[in-house]
C-alpha cells in the first residue's frame, strides 16, 4: 500500500480531499461477494494519497464498541487519515450520541441533515433542539454540518443555521441533491457561501429514459457533468479547514464485476480532477 502523500500548498489553500463512504457505496454493499469493512475503506482511501475519510449514512459505527472505536481511530492515526461522520436528524439524543462517537473518533466535523426517517420537525422545532443540542458541541469543539438536499428548500436551512446563529453549526454543501428540487446549483452555492462547514462533490447528468419518456437524474465523473466545480469552489472560497469530500451518484451497471471496476474509476479520476484543479 502507498504512503498517503503530505498536503500540497495548493490543498492547504483549498482544504484536504477526502473520501466518503458514498465513493465505496456499491463496494460495500450486500450486492457485491465480499462487501469491503470500514477497515477495508480507511485502507483504499489511504491509497488514494488524500487526508479525510468520512463515514457518511454507515449507521453500524454508531453501534461499535470502546474497543473497536479505539481500534477505528487508532487505524485512521496509522495511515494519516483525518476521520469525518455523517448521520440524519437533529433531535437531542440523537446528536448527543453522535457527539460521543465524535469524541471518541476524535472527529471535528459531522454532517447531518434536518430530517431522518424517523424524524420530520418543523423549521422552529428544529431551531429549539439544535438550540438544546450544540451547547456541548461547542464545548466539545465539534462543529454540525446540515446538508442542502431536495427535501429541504435551501432558504429555509440557511434560516435554520443563522438563527441557531452557532459557530459550531453551518453547512454542508451538495447543489447536485437540490436540483430535484429544481433549485440551480449556482443558487444553492451563492445561498449557503456564508456558512459552509464541508463539501460534498459529485457531478451529475439527465439521461433520458428507454422510449423517451422521462429522465434519470444520474451521476457522473467530475468534468462530465452539469456541475460547473471551478465555478463553485471559486464562489465559496472555502477555508483551509473545509474539507471536500468525493461521492458518486453511479447506477448499478450490467455486473458486480462491472459495477465495483466503473466505481474505482470513478474515484480514481474524480481525486485526479479535484487535484488538477486545486493545483
Amino acid at each position: 500500500m502507498s504512503t498517503p502523500t503530505p498536503l500540497s500548498d495548493s490543498t492547504e489553500a483549498h482544504g484536504p480531499i477526502g473520501l466518503s463512504t458514498y465513493a465505496f457505496f456499491w463496494q460495500w454493499s450486500d450486492r457485491v461477494d465480499r462487501p469491503l469493512t470500514l477497515a477495508d475503506m480507511l485502507e483504499r482511501t489511504a491509497e488514494h494519497g488524500v487526508d479525510v475519510f468520512q463515514i457518511c449514512d454507515f449507521p453500524a459505527v454508531l453501534a461499535l464498541d470502546t474497543r473497536q472505536r479505539a481500534e477505528l481511530r487508532a487505524q485512521a492515526e496509522r495511515l494519516g487519515l483525518r476521520l469525518e461522520l455523517g448521520t440524519r436528524g437533529v433531535e437531542p439524543s440523537v446528536l448527543a450520541a453522535w457527539l460521543r462517537l465524535a469524541q471518541d473518533l476524535d472527529v471535528t466535523l459531522v454532517r447531518s441533515m434536518l430530517h431522518a426517517a424517523d424524524s420530520r420537525p418543523t423549521v422552529g422545532e428544529a431551531i429549539d433542539m439544535l438550540g438544546t443540542a450544540l451547547p456541548a458541541w461547542e464545548q466539545a469543539g465539534v462543529t454540525l454540518a446540515l446538508e442542502t438536499y431536495e427535501q429541504l428548500p435551501t432558504p429555509t436551512l440557511v434560516e435554520v443555521v443563522r438563527t441557531v446563529d452557532s459557530g459550531h453549526l453551518g453547512i454542508c454543501t451538495d447543489p447536485a441533491n437540490c436540483v430535484a428540487a429544481l433549485e440551480l446549483p449556482a443558487d444553492v452555492v451563492e445561498l449557503a457561501r456564508p456558512y459552509v462547514k464541508n463539501m460534498h462533490i459529485k457531478d451529475f447528468r439527465f439521461t433520458r429514459q428507454a422510449g423517451w419518456v422521462g429522465f434519470n437524474l444520474v451521476g457522473a465523473p467530475l468534468g462530465e457533468g452539469l456541475l460547473d466545480y471551478r465555478g463553485m469552489v471559486d464562489r465559496l472560497a472555502p477555508g483551509p479547514e473545509v474539507s471536500q469530500i468525493v461521492e458518486h451518484w453511479l447506477p448499478w451497471q450490467d455486473s458486480a464485476e462491472e459495477t465495483v471496476a466503473v466505481e474505482q474509476q470513478w474515484t480514481a479520476h474524480n481525486v485526479a480532477y479535484l487535484r488538477s484543479n486545486q493545483s
